[in-house]
């Protein structure tokens, strides 16, 4: 599979279900600010909703960080709405919820399973500039943690406003960052 990182976001459009309204969204919409595009494999299942619930339950900071976020499903925009009045942890979100009824994101993105129609647990960073760059995979049974990608989100916009600084791991806001040189290898 090739990699996705660094490389611009194909276009799509799409109706998603957002704040009791549907609503296009497109590629277009990705564009000058970050974005998180968050896919997952069907509404009204297990892990799923665990995962949009922990989204949602961090969805003010990622606003107050100036990042959208974007679920995606194979599902219809109409079974998204229907979803979000049936579940209490789903009437928690308030970022868009982009239906794929197509495949046509998922495929972009590739995180497709063709055979099933569905979508692999699949997210994606993206810069103002359209560009990924976070791309993280799971299969079907494991769920992500929004507190994780959060952390990400922090590392990719440092390292994008410091160039020659690059984030260790578990940095956070705050900590030391590392200055790639000589000098250094060897020495971590």
């Amino acid at each position: 599979m090739k990699s996705l990182i660094n490389t611009e976001i194909l276009p799509f459009k799409a109706t998603a279900y957002h704040n009791g309204k549907f609503v296009p969204v497109s590629d277009a919409d990705l564009r000058g600010k970050w974005s998180v595009v968050f896919f997952y494999p069907a509404d009204f299942t297990f892990v799923c909703p665990t995962e949009l619930g922990d989204v949602a339950d961090e969805y003010a900071d990622f606003q107050k960080m100036g990042v959208e976020v974007y679920s995606v499903s194979t599902d219809t925009h109409f079974t998204h709405k229907a979803w979000h009045d049936a579940s209490e942890t789903i009437k928690k979100i308030r970022y868009p919820m982009i239906g794929d009824p197509t495949g046509a994101i998922t495929r972009n993105f590739g995180v497709m399973i063709e055979e099933e129609g569905l979508a692999l647990r699949g997210t994606f960073v993206i810069n103002p500039e359209g560009v990924i760059k976070v791309c993280e995979i799971h299969d079907l049974g494991i769920g992500r943690d929004a507190k994780e990608l959060k952390r990400k989100i922090q590392a990719a916009q440092y390292v994008a406003t410091h160039p020659g600084e690059v984030c260790p791991a578990k940095w956070t806001p705050g900590e030391a960052t590392l200055s790639p040189s000589l000098d250094l290898v060897g020495k971590i």
